[in-house]
């Protein structure tokens, strides 16, 4: 089964157990300002609410503490191509909201699009709850890497993913 992609919004695909979440969003910056605000320390702090530690390199490992939950994410980089494709491992212990943690995929997909840059998100093999419970934030976090590329305020997150909450699946309206 796969939900409708709201305006600017994603989908979010079931397969068995698993879901995978796209977000493909046009960003008005070239590629490599793009790929900068994905995979260093500095911008991903801001807009990602993420404390980052990367070793850059295909084999080389992430290891951040993510997001308003700080999520302790753990996991090797299974593609790196910059500036084009980032991709690694979504690796989370268990937790009260995540019985059995998480053993997923992330790819930052990036493709020159005129000025600007077509940026494709695909986060896959995350359980069904997991992907219900991540995709309002996935997109609040896209819409605060769009503010930090443009230099404006971010968009409060909760407020954000509060607003998006109903076109996912498993929210209702």
């Amino acid at each position: 089964m796969t939900t409708a992609r709201p305006s600017r919004g994603g989908t979010v695909t079931f397969e068995g157990e698993y879901a995978t979440i796209t977000f493909e969003r046009s960003i008005r910056h070239p590629i490599h300002v793009v790929w900068e605000a994905l995979t260093e320390s500095e911008h991903l702090a801001r807009w990602y609410m993420t404390r980052a530690h990367l070793d850059p390199r295909e084999g080389g490992s992430i290891d951040y503490r993510s997001g308003p939950a700080q999520y302790h994410v753990t996991g090797k980089i299974l593609v790196w191509q910059p500036p084009t494709v980032f991709e690694h491992e979504w690796n989370v212990e268990p937790r009260k909201e995540l019985p059995k943690g998480e053993k997923s995929i992330v790819r930052w997909e990036l493709t020159p699009e005129g000025e600007g840059t077509l940026l494709r998100l695909t986060h896959k093999r995350l359980t069904r709850q997991t992907a219900i419970g991540f995709s309002s934030g996935i997109h609040a976090f896209l819409d605060r890497l769009e503010n930090e590329l443009d230099g404006a305020p971010l968009v409060d997150w909760r407020t954000r993913v509060d607003e998006v909450r109903s076109n996912y699946p498993g929210w209702g309206a």
